[in-house]
């Protein structure tokens, strides 16, 4: 038997951490909150601390005070109402008997609102299916986020130029071994500066490289590659951006020059192929083709896996990876306005890591590129 249409769609999280809570309402908040949409009408119910902020900034129909149903309640003699319980209530005054939430949905709360009588359904992800597909605005605000990640990448190659080689191969700035905790700072630090918020920066040289989210620590050697990983997030828009460089301080090895030469043909081949209809499994398939046609076997050696080993790309967002998936389980074609990184990689012990990373969005006819930073290998 089918089941019945739920009469409106409920997520309770805070919007500073939950980016479908963000997309539905472009409201920051950083404790949990009710979002209810019923029909095309949407609201959201506010404590006493952020209502009149919400009536400001919230893109809903309707703010509704917490307050007034929990006085409500309490003078029913529910003395200190539960969070179900206050959505139980605005529920009765919408007329909803159901409702869809997320996977990620609170358990607890579920559970309090099936015992008052409301059938809970849980939609797998993507919630939101719209937010696949970016607006003109969302694009821009992407593309913002990838102009800090820009500044950040431009500052530490600027700092590795600056870098002396000194003993043994190991880098110094003003003085001091270079490493790669005093890179990510500076990388961090400039970012900062333009109002978005770096996490987790990678700057991962030599053997740290070959795990691909290996952060990376300690000094960092000349003629080896580095990895820069820069993520940051606008605290004005919530969308991140996401960018690579992967460049050696001195002279690069003809090994590690031809594997940086197969990644960037790599990326070159996602360019030409990425448009509507084009099946992200078979662009990441060929590129697999392409790196054992050079020589470059993906496979586990010495118990790790090396070669390359992780989707070519992912979708960019309000998270960091979002739909449409990119890569060996991904069954989806591309759309237009699409917006996905393309990250290939190559990584081996005793060479380190090679990853180049930019992100396009797809038009009509192919994608478009919305990173403008160069690459080259030596610095």
């Amino acid at each position: 038997m089918r089941s019945r249409r739920p009469d409106a769609r409920l997520i309770v999280a805070a919007s500073d951490t939950d980016a479908n809570m963000l997309w539905a309402t472009r409201l920051f908040a950083p404790d949990p909150f009710v979002f209810i949409q019923k029909g095309s009408r949407r609201y959201v119910v506010m404590s006493d601390l952020e209502v009149d902020r919400a009536r400001k900034q919230a893109s809903v129909d309707q703010v509704l005070h917490q307050s007034e149903y929990v006085r409500r309640l309490q003078s029913r003699g529910v003395q200190f109402p539960t969070t179900a319980q206050v959505i139980r209530a605005v529920f009765r005054d919408l007329r909803v008997r159901n409702a869809a939430v997320p996977a990620s949905f609170p358990l607890g709360i579920a559970d309090g609102l099936r015992e008052s009588g409301i059938r809970i359904e849980v939609r797998p992800d993507p919630f939101w299916p719209e937010r696949e597909i970016k607006r003109d605005d969302e694009v821009r605000s992407i593309r913002d986020s990838l102009r800090a990640a820009e500044a950040g990448m431009e500052a530490g190659i600027a700092a590795l130029g600056r870098s002396k080689i000194g003993q043994r191969g190991y880098l110094t700035l003003d003085g001091a071994r270079l490493t790669s905790e005093i890179l990510k700072s500076i990388i961090n630090s400039t970012i900062m500066e333009r109002g978005y918020v770096p996490s987790h920066t990678i700057v991962a040289s030599g053997a740290e490289g070959v795990d691909p989210h290996n952060e990376g620590s300690g000094p960092i050697r000349a003629h080896v590659p580095v990895i820069m990983d820069i993520f940051p997030r606008s605290q004005k828009t919530g969308y991140f951006g996401d960018m690579t460089r992967t460049v050696v301080r001195g002279r690069a090895s003809d090994r590690v020059k031809r594997a940086y030469a197969a990644v960037l043909e790599a990326q070159r081949i996602a360019f030409r192929r990425v448009r509507p209809r084009a099946s992200a499994y078979d662009i990441h398939n060929d590129i697999l083709d392409y790196f054992r046609g050079q020589g470059f076997e993906t496979g586990s050696r010495d118990g790790r896996m090396q070669g390359f080993f992780h989707g070519t790309g992912h979708g960019l967002g309000l998270d960091i990876h979002e739909a449409p998936s990119f890569g060996l389980r991904a069954r989806n074609r591309f759309r237009k306005n699409h917006v996905v990184t393309v990250e290939p990689g190559l990584y081996y012990a005793g060479m380190g890591g090679i990853r180049l990373e930019d992100v396009v969005v797809v038009t009509d006819t192919g994608c478009r590129n919305l990173v403008r930073f160069p690459k080259f290998l030596e610095v």
